[in-house]
């Protein structure tokens, strides 16, 4: 029998990639271009991370998670500022001197993000939730993220 990893372990996974791009970024030099590219790809990763865990995690520990709501609220108002540093990052030029003061909020609310997650979240889910509902969420994510690879478009795309 293979050992699929439930939905909080594709999130954890998502968690350390995610922590592997700012470490990258912050590594680049400052201003060049590789910076850039390299914000683009947290973008993407963060905004299919984010989407992920509000449409397959946030509605079941909402629902069965005691204080769920609360959780949930807070890492939604979370993501809600995530995004708005991803899109005033992305509005920026790197060599522009907003981007660093921009990249430095964004590094400590995501790494801040990311532990509240893993140390209350997480553990509430995993405790709340049967070992076999987290397996076949996590089975529905990877089958979902699968999908997404084959049609990058995405239902109705070219």
């Amino acid at each position: 029998m293979s050992r699929r990893p439930d939905i909080l372990g594709e999130f954890t996974a998502d968690h350390r990639a995610v922590t592997e791009l700012l470490d990258a970024i912050e590594a680049a030099p400052a201003g060049g271009a590789e910076r850039g590219d390299l914000v683009t790809r947290l973008t993407d990763l963060l905004f299919a991370h984010c989407a992920a865990e509000e449409e397959h995690l946030f509605p079941v520990v909402q629902h069965d998670v005691p204080d769920g709501g609360t959780l949930v609220f807070g890492s939604i108002h979370d993501h809600l500022a995530i995004g708005q540093y991803l899109s005033d990052l992305q509005a920026l030029p790197p060599a522009d001197p907003a981007f660093d003061t921009l990249l430095r909020g964004l590094a400590d609310t995501v790494r801040r993000h990311l532990r509240g997650e893993e140390k209350q979240l997480f553990p509430a889910a995993r405790k709340a939730l049967p070992a076999a509902a987290r397996t076949a969420l996590g089975d529905r994510l990877r089958a979902e993220r699968a999908a997404l690879d084959r049609d990058p478009a995405g239902p109705g795309g070219p």
